[in-house]
């Protein structure tokens, strides 16, 4: 899993008990081909990363999942979809339901199922579309 994130925090998205291998680099410094072959992909999207995310003209590909930073940002929704991402979430929200995502995206090789599903439960957030 690629996480594209500016912040200087190593588990901005609340992911460190995820079994799934990640890798955490800023906007400017994921490479086309590491974007690309990540089973899923995880913005961090504020203002400063958006325009960086942008200015790399990458292409829409499945598993972009956008990451919420500021939850006053009314404009998320429409620059998620600007950008193709498949959902919108809170950072440290949702996790059940990204350890699913994360478990689906990687073929199941890293947990199993019922160990995810047993934290609560795991309803997907909102279309970015919305």
């Amino acid at each position: 899993m690629l996480v594209i994130s500016d912040s200087t925090d190593d588990d901005p998205v609340g992911l460190r008990t995820s079994p799934v291998p990640r890798l955490h680099l800023p906007s400017p410094l994921f490479s086309a081909e590491e974007y690309l072959r990540a089973p899923l992909v995880l913005l961090l999207l504020d203002d400063r990363s958006y325009t960086g995310f942008t200015l790399r003209h990458v292409p829409h590909r499945r598993g972009l999942i956008v990451v919420l930073v500021d939850p006053d940002d009314g404009t998320i929704y429409p620059r998620a979809a600007a950008i193709g991402a498949e959902a919108v979430i809170r950072a440290g929200d949702n996790l059940s339901w990204l350890h699913l995502r994360l478990h689906d995206a990687t073929d199941c090789r890293y947990a199993h199922w019922e160990t995810l599903v047993a934290g609560g439960p795991a309803d997907p957030p909102p279309p970015a579309s919305s």
